[in-house]
């Protein structure tokens, strides 16, 4: 789950106070490393210079001797270096001493530094031992480092907390836009911040701007819904006039025989309008808003919508079947169903001139095969763009009969596919969804 932007602002802060306290802790080490021999080196001139101080009114006064720090005295034309006595203490061995040159030098071996100091009285050894400095520099390195997780620790709380308190408007918002359904009754867009504390600029204006936007597409929903309202009945309403008395006029016996062509053609476009008009009006609807949805069979709503064009097919003595397979059932909109295979009957209608349509309705699908003239592997490419039109034959249209097809099918879960062969016809399956269960 991605996290929030507290954590991500807290965490981009820690890492940055890790990286910095880790960056110092090594630039301190670095620094002692480097610096404990010169210290080292200062404490033994320092000691030095007391000690021949000290020497000045008091002959016998005995040089440094300690746990850290070890001093020899060599008298100017001393003995044997195994009978030198250093302030009472007995001395083994000065081997390194012996050897060492005037000055300081240091023994890789033990990490020791040594001064030899030589003067009119004789000659001072003093040697320090590098433990010391080395458990002075681990007692720095982990008070540090204490110091380092501590502040990162005070950092990282303080950084949560500030950006917690500073994204909060942030939260609500979105919140409140999460909640926001611009399809309900109500007006719930989301309220400006202005007025809320810890709001920064930033935040205010976001606000303002999602409100603004509220508002548009509050708008927007409230002109679809009246636009579909409207056009449902002042659409419906005329067509409905036109193919009627069309009816009726073709039905009086005094109609003229050579009328009853154009009157067939009125008839026909006019259920071609209300088959468009349906056809826009679902698709207009927000996705989440859809038409109501019952249980029926599928073949039902075949047989409906292939009475309904029988009497086109009939014009043109072309055959129209349906082959029931099977009877499945299916928990959607009917009408839905009932346009789209509406519009491919029409279409079969409009492109065959001789042969058959066959309705085939198969248990998760339907089939529309007719026997007209077929589309190459070109026009296949082309066909389900709006308004592209294959027309030979002067036929009535706009040519988006196939694209509202396609985008219904898309909408509702029903996947169409088109299969076709010049000369031999066209195959357009409609893939239905799982039936319902009985």
């Amino acid at each position: 789950m991605p996290q929030g932007l507290p954590n991500r602002i807290r965490d981009a802060f820690t890492f940055q106070a890790v990286v910095a306290g880790m960056t110092l802790i090594v630039c301190v080490m670095a620094a002692a490393l480097v610096g404990r021999e010169v210290a080292a080196r200062q404490w033994l001139r320092a000691e030095a210079d007391a000690y021949w101080r000290a020497r000045t009114t008091d002959a016998a006064y005995p040089p440094p001797f300690g746990a850290n720090m070890q001093g020899y005295f060599v008298p100017s034309g001393g003995g044997a270096w195994d009978s030198i006595v250093s302030g009472d203490r007995a001395v083994a061995s000065l081997v390194w001493f012996k050897d060492a040159p005037e000055g300081f030098s240091s023994r890789r071996d033990t990490g020791g530094v040594l001064l030899v100091d030589r003067r009119e009285a004789g000659t001072l050894y003093l040697a320090v031992s590098m433990g010391l400095f080395d458990r002075l520099l681990a007692l720095a390195a982990g008070g540090l480092a204490l110091l380092t997780v501590g502040t990162i620790f005070v950092v990282s709380w303080l950084t949560y907390r500030t950006s917690k308190r500073m994204v909060l408007p942030i939260h609500q918002l979105a919140d409140e836009v999460g909640r926001w359904n611009p399809a309900g009754d109500d007006d719930g867009t989301p309220a400006p911040l202005e007025s809320r504390e810890g709001a920064g600029r930033e935040a205010q204006a976001l606000s303002s701007a999602l409100h603004g936007l509220g508002e548009r597409i509050a708008s927007f929903v409230r002109r679809e819904r009246e636009f579909t309202r409207d056009a449902s009945h002042e659409l419906r309403t005329p067509l409905t006039v036109i193919r009627v008395a069309s009816d009726m006029i073709a039905a009086d016996p005094a109609t003229p025989p050579h009328q009853q062509r154009p009157l067939l053609r009125i008839r026909r476009a006019s259920q071609e309008m209300e088959a468009v008009i349906d056809a826009l009006l679902v698709l207009a609807r927000e996705r989440g808003v859809m038409p109501q949805s019952e249980l029926f069979e599928v073949a039902e709503v075949v047989e409906e919508e292939v009475e309904k064009i029988r009497p086109m097919f009939e014009s043109k003595h072309l055959g129209l079947r349906v082959d029931l397979q099977a009877r499945p059932r299916l928990e959607a909109p009917p009408r839905v169903l009932g346009v789209m295979l509406g519009h491919l009957l029409r279409n079969a209608w409009a492109f065959t001139e001789q042969g058959e349509v066959e309705v085939v309705v198969a248990d998760d699908r339907i089939v529309v095969r007719d026997t007209g003239i077929g589309m190459s592997h070109e026009v296949l490419q082309r066909v389900y763009e709006p308004f592209y039109r294959v027309d030979p034959f002067g036929q009535a249209g706009k040519g988006i009969g196939l694209s509202i097809v396609r985008r219904l099918g898309t909408r509702f879960g029903w996947p169409v596919s088109l299969d076709s062969t010049p000369g031999e016809g066209t195959t357009v399956t409609i893939q239905l969804a799982r039936p319902a269960a009985d």
